[in-house]
Parts: structure tokens; C-alpha cells; sequence
């Protein structure tokens, strides 16, 4: 052990390059999450005999290099989409994009790395300082919160893991559990052979991890139907017009029905304007050119006594302004019940602007707030759809957001989550569903999502998929909207409480380092 120690140090950086990479196996769709505790350890292994402070926020960095570069590789899939855009500056964009998401690990490994004089300190400040660095990430320049550490605790579609802790940690203090599993692998490890204490040490994680994919949560159900839709509408076709009526006649044939029902489409569902009032040239480009055409279609399709929420593209025109904003937008539609052939729609727009990299169109980038139009107010709305339930809408790659998804105010009785991860190969789509299920764990409620191309799934407030149609496959999901859970201690608290235990441990780590050394 001692020799591979000497090894490691005599090149850190570049080791930790490596660990980085190796951590993000742990992510969807690999799921290796013993290799992220092992390459943590060797992490923990490589901070704490670092020279200065400079030396070990650079391992840190190097760590975060390989982890994001590897963790977000889907995003150089994305560039392949962009026509005006070369496919191998996706891979420059995602190093480019790992070099700055660094900064953050190096800042986790400058808080252990303070309290290094003894290594129960020196973990418990790592984890302490992991839980904040993931937070400022959230949010700072707007935030990119993609693959919390957290989210390899997350078990399989049936089991939720260690991640059933979510509602009384929250999803960055449980990237600091995982810290602390990983310092008990290094812990035993500098302990050696000879001492018992080291089997406990290894057998700890392995026990948290494992032990919770023994538990069954039960299932509860609400009387609202409803009625998923995934088309399978390829990205190399979703945009272009001469495609676009087969598109919706596979939407429709995968509606079809009768009853009270709530229809769920993709964030990339309509491709004509639905609103009216936009300039004439607007809608020549799409199959209906009269909005009011559309809307009948669509009730059409639906068929009485339904609703309908579907993604769908409106155009912001301020009025002093040369240049619209084209915006993923969400429609709200219900058909009238006497009349069915007259549809009555209702609507709500969902204010999320594009971004190069397609799905990355969180409404903070622009500053907006996902749902302004409705109430003129910042942060996550509710929308009452009568009979149907209270839903809380977040737009694709909003449902990341950790704390940021939910109208405290008015909880909704479910999250609604369409998207379009055509874009996104074959890392995006796994790893975006895996952290929808983090937030239906943290919040105790259903998450519904319906995408494009997959995967679309229907997530109980336990975290527990109970319904999924794969990757690139057309499909819909029939059934029973699950119950909300009472609000989680998360609900209530929001980040203040995976902060809080940030504080606990980052307290706990300067204490245990001044009391000994070891």
C-alpha cells in the first residue's frame, strides 16, 4: 500500500485526472457506483499529504477535469445537431465547460485539505466543504447543477437506494455522504491489515448502499388517469416541416381514447404556434397556419372530457424590439365537453429561452422565471387544472434544479416534466431521468415525464419508476397518477437543510482536527 502511495504521489495530477473520470462511472447509464467510492478514496488519498493549499486545490481541479469531462460527454452529442456548428467543437466545448465546473471540486478539496491534521477531520471538512461547493455550483452564473455527486447513490428503477434519505438530507448533502462512505474505504486502507476496525470501515458503505435496495415502498394512487406520450420523433427530423404532419398524426394515434383523462406530450410535441396574434410570416412555416386549425386538431385528438399539456415553440415580441425570442413553451388545453369538436384552450406559457446546446434552457439563464407569464412572479408556479389535479411544470433540464421545483406556497400534486433529449446520445437521457427522481424523492411527489425519443416515465414520490417506455422506442404509459406524499422535511426546509449539515460537518472536521493528529 505504501508503495502504490509513494506512486500516486509522485503524480497527482495526473492521477487525479483519472479518479475523476473513474468517479463518474458511477453516473447512468453505467451506474458502477463502487468504482465513485473507490476513486474518491484515492481523491481523499491524494489531498491530504498535499505541500500548500495551492497544491491541493489543484488536485481537486484535475479531479473535476476527468469527472466532468466523462460525466457530461452527452453534451458534445448535442453539437452534432447544431448545423452551424463543426461536430468536434462539442468536445471542445465539453473540456472547456469541465475546466470552469472544476473550480468546484478544488474548492472541496481546500476545505479538507485546511483540516488535514487528522483524517476523520480532514473527511469530514471534504464532505462538509463537497455539500457547499455542489450548492454554489447550483446557482453561481446562473447555475449548472447537472450530475450531483449524490445522484450514484441512487439505486435501480425498483429501489431508490440511499437516496430514500433525500428527504431529511437533500441531494448535495447526500454527495456528501457519499464523501464520507469513500473517506471509510481510505480510512481502512491507512489502518492496515492487522487492525479489525479496518473490515468495519470497508463494510460500512457497501452496507449503507446495498441495505436499502432491500426496501419495498408501497404504491398509492389518485383517481386521475392519465395518458403518456413518447413519439420517438428523431432529432434529425423534428425540425423539418416536410416532417411535420407525420409527426403529429403518431402523436394522435398514441392518444387515442376516451374518458377523463390527462394527455401528456413532449416538451417538442406541436410544431405549429398555437398562440394567435403572431406576424403572418410566422406561421407559413408550420403544417397549420391558422392557430385556430391547430388548437381544433388537437382537440380532436384528444377526445373528449381530456386535457392536454404539450410542449410546444411561442415567439416573445416585445414591441421595441427588431429580433423575437424563440422559446419551449407549454400548452395547457382542454377539450370543451359538450362540443368536442370545438376545443376550449387554456393557456400557460412556460418562459424558458433556447441555448446552444438544445435542452440546456433553464429559464434562470436568461434571467426569466419558468412560469412569469402567469402571475408576473419569479420561481416555480403551480398550475391548477381543475379535476385533473394541481401540477408543478418544469421544462427539461429545470427538474435538475435541487430545491427549485416546487411552488412552496401551493404544492402541486405532481410534477410534469417534458422534454426533448433527442439531443443528448446515449449518457443524457439515463442520467436526466436519474435526477428527476432525486427531486420526486426530495419533494414526496410523482414526477411525469414524457420526452421525444425517451426515456419517458412515470416516478412515484418514493423515487420508484413505475412505469418507463426505453430509449428511442414509440410507446405510451396508461394508468393512475401516484399520490403525493406528506411534504418531506426537504419540502419544507429547501437547501437550508443540506447547508445545515454542511455547517454540522465542516464544525465536526475542525474540531477533530485540533484534538488529534492522525
Amino acid at each position: 500500500m505504501h508503495r502504490l502511495l509513494d506512486l500516486a504521489l509522485a503524480h497527482p495530477r495526473k492521477l487525479a485526472l483519472g479518479l475523476g473520470a473513474l468517479a463518474a462511472t458511477g453516473f447512468q447509464p453505467l451506474g458502477l457506483w463502487p468504482l465513485t467510492l473507490l476513486a474518491l478514496a484515492g481523491l481523499i488519498a491524494l489531498i491530504r499529504p498535499a505541500a500548500s493549499w495551492k497544491q491541493a486545490a489543484l488536485i481537486g481541479w484535475c479531479f473535476g477535469v476527468g469527472h466532468f469531462t466523462i460525466g457530461n460527454n452527452w453534451i458534445a452529442t448535442a453539437f452534432t445537431y447544431q448545423a452551424n456548428m463543426p461536430a468536434w467543437l462539442g468536445w471542445i466545448a465539453v473540456v472547456l465547460l469541465s475546466f470552469y465546473l472544476a473550480v468546484y471540486p478544488a474548492l472541496a478539496a481546500l476545505a479538507g485539505w485546511l483540516a488535514r491534521r487528522s483524517l476523520p477531520g480532514f473527511v469530514l471538512a471534504l464532505a462538509g466543504g463537497w455539500i457547499v461547493s455542489e450548492w454554489l455550483r447550483s446557482w453561481v452564473f446562473t447555475g449548472f447543477a447537472w450530475n450531483p455527486l449524490g445522484v450514484a447513490a441512487l439505486g435501480g428503477f425498483e429501489r431508490p437506494g440511499l437516496a430514500l434519505l433525500l428527504p431529511w438530507l437533500g441531494t448535495y448533502a447526500l454527495s456528501g455522504l457519499v464523501v464520507l462512505l469513500a473517506g471509510c474505504w481510505w480510512a481502512s486502507a491507512a489502518r492496515g491489515k492487522r487492525d479489525p476496525r479496518g473490515l468495519a470501515l470497508v463494510l460500512a458503505p457497501l452496507a449503507a448502499v446495498l441495505l436499502p435496495q432491500l426496501s419495498n415502498p408501497p404504491q398509492a394512487l389518485t383517481e386521475r388517469r392519465y395518458t403518456l406520450v413518447q413519439p420517438d420523433i428523431r432529432q434529425e427530423i423534428l425540425n423539418d416541416p416536410a416532417w411535420f404532419e407525420v409527426q403529429y398524426q403518431r402523436l394522435a394515434a398514441l392518444s387515442k381514447g376516451t374518458g377523463e383523462r390527462l394527455v401528456l406530450w413532449p416538451e417538442s410535441g406541436v410544431p405549429d404556434y398555437l398562440r394567435d396574434g403572431y406576424p403572418e410570416r410566422y406561421y407559413l412555416d408550420t403544417y397549420a397556419a391558422d392557430p385556430a386549425l391547430a388548437r381544433r386538431r388537437l382537440g380532436l385528438a384528444i377526445g373528449r372530457d381530456a386535457m392536454l399539456l404539450t410542449g410546444t415553440s411561442t415567439w416573445r415580441l416585445p414591441a421595441a424590439a427588431r429580433l423575437a425570442r424563440a422559446m419551449p413553451s407549454l400548452r395547457w388545453m382542454a377539450a370543451a365537453r359538450s362540443a368536442p369538436d370545438m376545443p376550449r384552450p387554456i393557456w400557460c406559457l412556460m418562459a424558458s429561452i433556447w441555448r446552444c446546446a438544445g435542452c440546456l434552457n433553464r429559464s434562470a439563464w436568461s434571467g426569466w422565471c419558468p412560469a412569469e407569464s402567469i402571475s408576473g412572479r419569479a420561481g416555480p408556479q403551480t398550475l391548477d387544472l381543475g379535476r385533473f389535479g394541481k401540477a408543478g411544470v418544469q421544462i427539461c433540464y429545470e427538474i435538475i434544479f435541487s430545491g427549485q421545483v416546487v411552488d412552496s406556497a401551493n404544492r402541486p400534486d405532481f410534477l410534469f416534466n417534458p422534454s426533448n433529449d433527442g439531443w443528448f446520445g446515449a449518457w443524457g437521457p439515463p442520467q436526466h431521468l436519474a435526477q428527476a427522481r432525486l427531486r420526486a424523492i426530495e419533494e414526496g411527489l410523482p414526477v411525469l415525464r414524457s420526452t421525444t425519443t425517451g426515456i419517458s416515465a412515470v416516478v412515484d414520490g418514493h423515487g420508484v419508476v413505475r412505469q418507463h417506455i426505453g430509449r428511442l422506442e414509440p410507446g405510451r404509459l396508461d394508468g393512475q397518477v401516484p399520490a403525493a406524499l406528506a411534504p418531506t422535511v426537504f419540502s419544507r426546509l429547501g437547501n437550508l437543510l443540506p447547508l445545515g449539515w454542511a455547517i454540522v460537518l465542516l464544525a465536526a472536521g475542525v474540531v477533530a482536527s485540533r484534538r488529534r493528529k492522525g
